[in-house]
């Protein structure tokens, strides 16, 4: 698809008006409100921590928020996390893991067909969602519980409230180590420094300026361990928003496999890689990014420092970014960042068969 030429703040204020219709670069812009809102407002729930453990289920825009949490968990947590992308449980549950079912619409079936299961077998099961059946299900049933989000939006573009959430129940029932309230409001005010940073309107420029060196390009996204999550976010927020295949990789796996790829010449034509770092990574993955940055020293690499007092705030700050930087790709390809046709045919023909 050829580039469109977009020179100057004007021309890209025509397109976002002329592309996107459903706002998406309205909702991003509210990200750190939304995100304040969500992971500092009273959910009415005391801690608990008598659990084996905590089992995420959620897919798509719904999902991203447990991945991410199963990250920090790896980092700081007491409890094993689990996150879930199929229908149903997994085999080895059991009513002694928590359950948290997230579904921005509260109709995603792969995630009811879980929750349903877990109430059956006397689990315990805490929903987030705007609504839909998931609110219907949990509220008639004495094991569980919902937390409400604002409606209205598509659910990627909803990671604010729907990630806040999930870090506020986490730190109410004692999961995670709760931040204090000053570095809380410290953070949150860089997420509102950085959403006017990245902004493709009054912001450096930066987001259009990386998405036209990636345009035309194969895209690889490689992540340090504490990142994973986030880069698989970028990846599916390409996905989606862009309208853009790429790949995911994290560190130091990939050097026990893909790298064997990147040996060989014609594999590094025209691709570009955005390498997420942070300040929290284990040196010798510092030094592995190093090893990899001079051998691949003819391929174009965007390092993207995911900067943060906090592990919390590094997975903010990459989700952000990721963001914008699909948004600007999507408006560089001439594609409405909110359209997602063959989501939307997917579950049109799902809905025409009836569940067991």
């Amino acid at each position: 698809m050829e580039l469109i030429r977009l020179n100057d703040e004007t021309q890209i204020a025509k397109q976002i008006e002329l592309l996107d219709p459903s706002d998406m670069v309205g909702w991003t812009r509210r990200f750190p409100e939304a995100l304040r809102t969500a992971i500092t407002r009273d959910i009415g729930i005391e801690t608990d921590q008598d659990w084996s453990g905590v089992l995420f289920l959620g897919v798509g825009g719904s999902g991203a928020g447990g991945m991410m949490l199963c990250n920090m968990v790896d980092h700081e947590g007491g409890l094993p996390f689990i996150s879930w992308k199929d229908y149903g449980l997994p085999s080895w549950w059991g009513p002694e893991w928590l359950v948290v079912a997230t579904s921005y619409s509260g109709n995603t079936e792969e995630t009811l067909t879980g929750v349903r299961e877990a109430l059956e077998e006397g689990g315990t099961v805490i929903g987030i969602s705007s609504g839909g059946a998931l609110e219907e299900i949990l509220e008639a049933h004495d094991g569980a519980m919902w937390i409400d989000l604002p409606a209205g939006q598509p659910p990627r573009s909803a990671l604010g409230h729907i990630f806040g959430s999930q870090v506020n129940l986490c730190w109410s029932l004692g999961l995670l180590p709760k931040m204090e309230e000053e570095d809380l409001d410290v953070m949150l005010a860089r997420m509102e420094s950085l959403r006017d940073r990245l902004d493709l309107i009054g912001g450096d420029g930066s987001m259009m300026g990386i998405a036209r060196e990636l345009h035309g390009k194969r895209l690889q996204i490689m992540s340090t361990p504490g990142l994973g999550a986030m880069g698989y976010r970028c990846r599916t927020q390409l996905n989606e928003n862009s309208g853009l295949l790429a790949t995911a990789s994290i560190l130091p796996e990939l050097h026990h496999n893909e790298i064997v790829a990147w040996g060989e010449e014609d594999m590094q034509d025209d691709v570009q890689i955005l390498l997420f770092v942070w300040n929290g990574m284990h040196e010798r993955v510092g030094l592995r990014i190093e090893w990899t940055l001079d051998t691949l020293q003819d391929v174009p690499i965007h390092i993207l420092d995911c900067m943060g007092e906090s592990h919390l705030e590094a997975i903010l700050f990459g989700a952000h970014l990721s963001d914008w930087l699909s948004i600007a790709c999507a408006l560089l390809r001439g594609k409405d960042p909110t359209g997602i046709g063959p989501i939307n045919n997917l579950k049109s023909h799902l809905s025409n068969i009836p569940m067991d």
